[in-house]
């Protein structure tokens, strides 16, 4: 009779569950409230109501809390516990999700996908509550990253050797989108570790911009290192030598051979590189000099 019974119940529960808007949030939300029914229970030792000499805790009503799903938002009425509190177990797994979730956003923020179509795409989701203004907040964290990398000391190393070059990249600025100069500098340290030591988004490239770039790396720690790799870029050079006096400066042979090349046919260009390398595989300077005496003379 009891199994009847039960049966009965849940074919009850089904059709309330059918007749409401959205079956299936409606069957999760019950579902919730009854492990958490079950889980304070076991936590208080005793059943609401019921009166227990074994019991740990006591109950003192329930406070409403919203939850995003996949299948959509509802309103759960969490029991509340005086000694020691309660959470839902599903609330705390649900954390990584949302750190997930976070995630997510801003690698689509970096990729130039606007706050707009993150709001529709959470709402196709189910998810409600993900506004513009909570994904700018969420993003909000980035720009923190973003300046504490490009602002952190560099007087606990010393980095005897720098690459200099800057990239092209289309940047948003009041509104367009506009291409600019992202002007990177990586290092090695003592110990041969190569590190980024710093990122700068210019207007142009130009001698001004190098040496504020050389400036702001010094002012942050950095001694003056015994060599620095860039390309032939006339601006780069003359603040290398003044922003950085008693450094050695080195053409970048991957520029340079870009260089060379752009004056190589182009049904020539793949057995011209392969003879160009060997200049630089060369075991000694002697060996280099003859080699490239030889491609000119060719």
């Amino acid at each position: 009779m009891a199994q009847k019974k039960n049966t009965t119940d849940l074919t009850e529960l089904l059709l309330q569950c059918v007749g409401q808007a959205d079956p299936m949030l409606s069957m999760l939300e019950w579902l919730c409230a009854q492990l958490m029914e079950a889980e304070v229970a076991e936590q208080v030792g005793a059943e609401k109501s019921e009166r227990a000499e074994n019991r740990s805790g006591y109950r003192c009503g329930y406070r409403p809390r919203r939850l995003d799903t996949r299948m959509g938002t509802m309103y759960l009425m969490v029991p509340k516990v005086r000694q020691g509190g309660y959470i839902p177990f599903f609330v705390t797994e649900r954390k990584r999700s949302e750190a997930a979730l976070i995630q997510v956003i801003q690698e689509a923020f970096v990729q130039g996908v606007s706050t707009r179509k993150m709001e529709k795409l959470a709402r196709s989701l189910g998810i409600e509550n993900l506004s513009r203004s909570q994904v700018s907040e969420m993003t909000k964290g980035l720009n923190e990253q973003v300046s504490e990398f490009r602002s952190r000391s560099l007087a606990k190393a010393i980095y005897p050797v720098l690459w200099v070059d800057a990239l092209y990249e289309k940047v948003r600025v009041n509104g367009r989108v506009v291409s600019m100069a992202v002007l990177v500098v990586c290092g090695v340290d003592e110990h041969g570790h190569r590190e980024v030591l710093a990122v700068e988004p210019m207007a142009e490239e130009s001698r001004d911009s190098y040496l504020f770039l050389f400036q702001s790396l010094k002012a942050r720690g950095l001694v003056t290192p015994q060599l620095i790799i860039s390309d032939a870029n006339a601006g780069l050079i003359a603040a290398i030598r003044e922003g950085f006096p008693g450094a050695s400066w080195q053409r970048c042979k991957v520029h340079f051979m870009r260089n060379i090349l752009a004056h190589i046919p182009q049904r020539d260009k793949k057995p011209f590189a392969t003879e160009l390398k060997e200049i630089w595989l060369a075991p000694s300077a002697e060996i280099a000099r003859k080699r490239a005496t030889e491609l000119a003379e060719k």
